[in-house]
This record gives C-alpha cells, sequence and structure tokens, in this order.
C-alpha cells in the first residue's frame, strides 16, 4: 500500500495530534440529554474525539454529517453489571427497555415528585430514592441518576483516553445556563464517581460562543445563544468585547447579561407531540414489559419521523409491531406537526423575552442569533427564532457538536493553552438568608456575575442566644415561605450576649461552577461555621415560572411585608431597651414623660404582635411613625441613663 493512502493519512493525523497533547489534558464533555461528546483543544483548535481513535477535525464536513463523535447517552444494565454504554444500548433500546436508561438527565438533581409525569412516561422504572429524589430501579437494585451519568461519562473518559494516548482525568463539563445549585452539584457528583476531576461546569450557551471564536478580533457585539436540545432548553444573552488587536495576549471578554430557560422542554417533547395518540395509548397499557417495549417503540419511531420531517413536507410511518406493539401505517404530515408543536415553540420564545427583558434589551439591540442544540434543525424552530428576532440565525457550525467544541477551547483556557478569552457567567436565581421574622435578605442577586462574594452583618434578636441557626434560600420575592430552601445550618458555642450585640459575619461565596458556599462568623467570639450548600431538591418547571411571574406581581406587596417584619425586629429591641432604661431611671424624669413613653410602649408593642401574626395587615408608614414617636418621647429617658451612669462612675471614682 502506497505511503499515502486514507489509513496512513489517518494514522499520522492521529499521532501528530497525539504528540501534541499534554501528560494531564483537560477534554471537554457536553454531556447531553440524548447524545453526549467530547473533545480537546490545542494550539491548532478544537476538535471532537470520533468513535474511533483518531480526531476529526472541525472542518471534516464528512464527520459532521455520518454522526462520529456523538455518543446516545444511554445506558443499559444486567443486574449489577453495566452491559452496554452508547451506540451499542441505543440500538438494543427496543429489545430491553425496562434495562435501558436514556434521558437520565432529566431526573439530575431532582426530587421525584418534581418528576412523575416524566416517570410515568419512562419504559424504565423510576421511583423515589433517598431523601425523596429520583432512583431508577432495574432488576432490583436502585441506582441513583448521578450514578447513571457517571457510567456514561466513564465510557467518554476511556473512550477519550484512548483517543488522546494518554489517561484522561480533568474536564470541563456543560450543563443548560438554567441548571439551579442542585443540578450543578448533582453533575460534579457525577463527574467524581466516574473519577473525573470536573475542573469547571460551563454553561451551555456561554460554550457555544466560545465554539465560534466570537468576539476574536471583531467588534462589541450581544448576542443571543437560543439552545433547544434533547431534554432542556435555555437561551442566554451575551456581551462580547473582542480582543485588544494591538496586543497578542488580549482577552476577548465574555458577559454573560441574563439567562432563562425552561428544563422541562427539549427534542423529547416534540417527539411525543408527533405520535400523541399512540403515546397515551401505550400509557394506558396494563402490562407493565408490553408498556415499556411499546413506549421505547414509540420515542424511536418519532424521533425518526420529527427528522424526516425536518427534510420533507410529509413522511410515511410503516412498523411492524410482531404481536407486541401495533401494527402502524400512518402518513405524517409537517404543517399538523407545527400547528401541534406550536405551544411549545412558544414556550422558548417566552424564554427569549424574560431573557431581553432581564438584560435590559430589546430585540433590535441583538447583533447574532446563534442556535444550537439538535433540535433546533426543525424548520419550524429556526423560521420562528428568525422571525421573533428579524434577524437570520447563525447556524455556521453542527449544533450538535458545537457545545463539546466550546467545552474544549475553555478546557484549553484553563490548561494555559489559550490566554484569549476570559468567562463572565451568571447565577439565574438570587441567593439570600432567612432573617427574623421570615423575611429574605438577598446577598445575591440573580444575574450576578460568578466567581462573586457577598458579605453582610447580622446579630441576634434574643437575650442570651448561644446558637444562631442559618437558613440559606434561593429565589426573588422578600419572604421566605415564598422561596426555595436550599440549606439549613447552625453557628454554636456564642458566648450569652444580649440581643443585638453579636455581630455574625456571612458571607457568600459563588465558585465559577455557580457552586454556593456559605461562612459564618462571630467576630467577638471567633466561633465560626462553613456550609458547602448541597440542595436536596431540584426547581420544577412551574416553581421557576412561580418565581420569576410571582417576583414582578407581588414586588411592591412584598417589599411592604419585608419592611413591616423589619420594623418588627428593630421594634422589639427599641421596646426592651428603652423599658429597662426607664425601669432604672423612673425617678428621675417628669411624670409625663414617663407617661408619655409608657403609652408609646404600649402601641409598639401592639404593631409588633400584629405584625408577628399577620404582617401584610400592618401600614408600614403608620408603624415607623410611632416607632419614630417612641423614639423621640424617650429622648429624656436616654439623657436620665446617661447621667445616672456617669454620677454612678464618678462615685465609683471617689
Amino acid at each position: 500500500m502506497s505511503g499515502d493512502s486514507p489509513s496512513s493519512k489517518t494514522q499520522v493525523a492521529t499521532e501528530a495530534c497525539r504528540a501534541s497533547v499534554p501528560d494531564d489534558p483537560i477534554v471537554g464533555i457536553d454531556l447531553g440529554t440524548t447524545n453526549s461528546l467530547v473533545a480537546f483543544a490545542d494550539a491548532a483548535g478544537p476538535r471532537i474525539l470520533s468513535l474511533g481513535s483518531d480526531l476529526e477535525s472541525v472542518e471534516d464536513e464528512a464527520s459532521s454529517q455520518n454522526g462520529n463523535g456523538l455518543v446516545p447517552s444511554v445506558v443499559r444494565y444486567r443486574g449489577d453489571v453495566v452491559e452496554a454504554v452508547g451506540r451499542e444500548a441505543a440500538a438494543g433500546l427496543e429489545d430491553h427497555a425496562t434495562r435501558t436508561v436514556y434521558s437520565v438527565k432529566r431526573y439530575m438533581g431532582r426530587r421525584f415528585d418534581d418528576r412523575r409525569e416524566d416517570a410515568a412516561a419512562s419504559p424504565y422504572r423510576v421511583v423515589e430514592g433517598a431523601r425523596g429524589l429520583s432512583g431508577i430501579e432495574i432488576d432490583g437494585r436502585m441506582r441513583s441518576p448521578e450514578e447513571i451519568s457517571a457510567d456514561l461519562l466513564a465510557h467518554l473518559r476511556d473512550r477519550a483516553s484512548e483517543a488522546l494516548g494518554v489517561p484522561v482525568r480533568r474536564a470541563v463539563v456543560t450543563v443548560p445556563a438554567y441548571f439551579d445549585d442542585a443540578q450543578r452539584q448533582a453533575t460534579r457528583d457525577a463527574g467524581r464517581i466516574a473519577g473525573i476531576d470536573v475542573v469547571r461546569i460551563l454553561n451551555e450557551p456561554t460554550a457555544a460562543a466560545l465554539a465560534y471564536g466570537i468576539g476574536g478580533r471583531g467588534d462589541a457585539e450581544t448576542i443571543v445563544v437560543y439552545d433547544l436540545g434533547g431534554g432542556t432548553f435555555d437561551v442566554t444573552v451575551l456581551e462580547v468585547m473582542p480582543a485588544d488587536p494591538s496586543s497578542p495576549d488580549g482577552e476577548a471578554i465574555f458577559r454573560v447579561l441574563a439567562t432563562a430557560g425552561d428544563t422541562r422542554l427539549g427534542g423529547d417533547d416534540f417527539d411525543r407531540v408527533l405520535l400523541e395518540d399512540l403515546h397515551d395509548a401505550a400509557m394506558a397499557e396494563s402490562d407493565p414489559e408490553r408498556r415499556a417495549r411499546r413506549l421505547a417503540v414509540l420515542r424511536a419511531v418519532g424521533g425518526r419521523a420529527k427528522i424526516a420531517l425536518s427534510d420533507a413536507a410529509a413522511t410515511r410511518i410503516r412498523l411492524d409491531g410482531g404481536g407486541v406493539v401495533p401494527d402502524l401505517d400512518r402518513t405524517l404530515d409537517r404543517a399538523d406537526f407545527e400547528v401541534a408543536a406550536r405551544p411549545l415553540v412558544d414556550r422558548t420564545l417566552d424564554a427569549c423575552e424574560r431573557a431581553l427583558k432581564d438584560a435590559g434589551l430589546e430585540r433590535a439591540a441583538i447583533d447574532r442569533v446563534v442556535l444550537v442544540g439538535g433540535s433546533t434543525r426543525m424548520p419550524m424552530i429556526r423560521e420562528a427564532v428568525e422571525t421573533w428576532f428579524d434577524r437570520p440565525a447563525y447556524v455556521a457550525l453542527d449544533p450538535d457538536r458545537v457545545i463539546a467544541l466550546g467545552a474544549a477551547v475553555q478546557g484549553s483556557i484553563l490548561a494555559g493553552t489559550r490566554r484569549d478569552a476570559l468567562l463572565l457567567d451568571v447565577i439565574p436565581l438570587s441567593l439570600g438568608l432567612e432573617t427574623a421574622g421570615g423575611a429574605v435578605a438577598k446577598l445575591v442577586v440573580r444575574n450576578t456575575m460568578v466567581p462573586t462574594r457577598s458579605v453582610e452583618m447580622f446579630s441576634t434578636s434574643v437575650d442570651g442566644q448561644l446558637n444562631v441557626g442559618l437558613h440559606v434560600v434561593q429565589g426573588e420575592r422578600e419572604m421566605v415561605a415564598d422561596c426555595r430552601s436550599l440549606a439549613r445550618f447552625e453557628l454554636r458555642g456564642l458566648p450569652p450576649m444580649p440581643a443585638g450585640i453579636p455581630q455574625i459575619e456571612v458571607a457568600f461565596n459563588v465558585d465559577a461552577n455557580g457552586v454556593l458556599g456559605v461562612d459564618a462568623v462571630e467576630r467577638r467570639s471567633g466561633r465560626r461555621a462553613r456550609v458547602q450548600v448541597v440542595p436536596s431538591n431540584g426547581l420544577t418547571r412551574d416553581e421557576v415560572d412561580r418565581i420569576e411571574a410571582d417576583s414582578v406581581t407581588h414586588a411592591r406587596d412584598d417589599m411592604m411585608v419585608h419592611r413591616v417584619v423589619d420594623l418588627a425586629v428593630n421594634a422589639a429591641l427599641d421596646v426592651k431597651w428603652i423599658t429597662e432604661a426607664l425601669d432604672r431611671v423612673r425617678a428621675d424624669v417628669d411624670t409625663e414623660v414617663v407617661a408619655s413613653v409608657e403609652a408609646g410602649l404600649v402601641e409598639l408593642q401592639a404593631l409588633i404582635t400584629q405584625a408577628r401574626e399577620d404582617p401584610r395587615s400592618v401600614d408600614p408608614d403608620a408603624f415607623h411613625a410611632a416607632k419614630d414617636r417612641l423614639d423621640r418621647a424617650s429622648m429624656p429617658v436616654h439623657e436620665a441613663s446617661i447621667a445616672r451612669s456617669l454620677r454612678n462612675e464618678a462615685s465609683s471614682g471617689d
């Protein structure tokens, strides 16, 4: 065989790529709902790792079309053993429906109650596991979504090691921008179980911008990344400041202005819409094995039909059910499909509107709209996005591969191979601490760039308090009852002090992965407490919608309640201190002053009691006025108290 044969060229290319690989590389992993990929970036740029042992070029059009590099996010088990991963597991889905897990990303960091509807439509058995979280039971063994994702990640790690010729231990892993704290932590846990050091959790839209090289040497831009994957949707608004052309080491800055999305909306939902009547009939099947088989077959058929309708106005589906599922011979029309799926498309556009509103921008301010995710291949998606934004969509790269390529670019930045980009991501929802009365003190507001640190001072509201409970919450409302609990911990062993005297410094630290750590220290005693926030549950779509909508609808009312609660806490301390001072100097002040102060104390205490029982029934302006009247009336009491203290000091000095 001649020296320039195709096989020889591939071997030479592979050896050249491996020669540039460091001993401890950082790869990029797109851990997707439907498919996953691994990529690596060196001085030559980012490349997808193929199913073999060589590397695809980004520009290799043939490779991008034949599916190389895409690994179905599917794992099949038999008892305690992982029987197949990726293509092999996906190919056998219909024959092993109850033992094959797919779309597990939808269950990451989520409670079973939040995913009950998805669980009911799943061929494999999804049950309630530890702490109310979702679990997958196969052959009598319970596995968490993190364990299953870890088995997939281990497969990707081994494939990457084979392709690169060195052990792969570190990775940048992408997640939807709208993943909350629990889902991000679950992703990190999956990596750790798989033996991978997840050096960065990267938002998928930001990865897409990196892959495109936006911000290289051009003008500043405001871009929107519209990312519709197999199981999730998110939209991100980014401001890109280009690298300084006069500096070879200048950094392009990617600043995330806002993000919005829906973690329960993706290509899987469009598949179900396409064959909704057959899906409903399969759900009614009473035999678990037959039901699982029918759901698995419909998933495969629906996916193929959706892809066919992206290229044709109609497609015919013919299926011999073999007695397990009903025979099928049906013609599907693209126009009918688009009408049925329009509510799903509108949900994505609603999220686009929320993101632009949060960023304070109009549609006309957007310079470029980038489509990401395999589901954006549907013509109705592209048409809807281009119509809504009134500009052509940017689709130069394969939407299935762009996330992994961007993750690889970020890996090269962290490894020091590239120094021409700086990422400034944001957190999706505000983080705060419960204060006395059930109000929320927000330390980090939503769309704050990460990493970030925020510090606030707090104190106690009870005399002699030895322990202080700290309750970390997430959300946009002013009261704890309307927000989501993230974690509780205690600052213990405080020396007994009067209320309001301890100085408790609380610091919120959000790292570059969007993961929160909380530190608390009482500055007088030096007592400390710390917690890494690992929530036991995630947000449902309804909760996300409610958090955002309610924060606007109830903004004025919430602020009023928050003000009343804060007034009640401060007024209670005033009542305590003024009462103690009056008891000490009652004989030293006029009876009229005593009467005025006592009347003010009674009035304020009544308002405090009412505020604790029903803060919405109290007029904050009237409350503040009553507090102010008491403060003014009690001035002679404070003066007499100070005079008595001075006399006592003088007497003791004599």
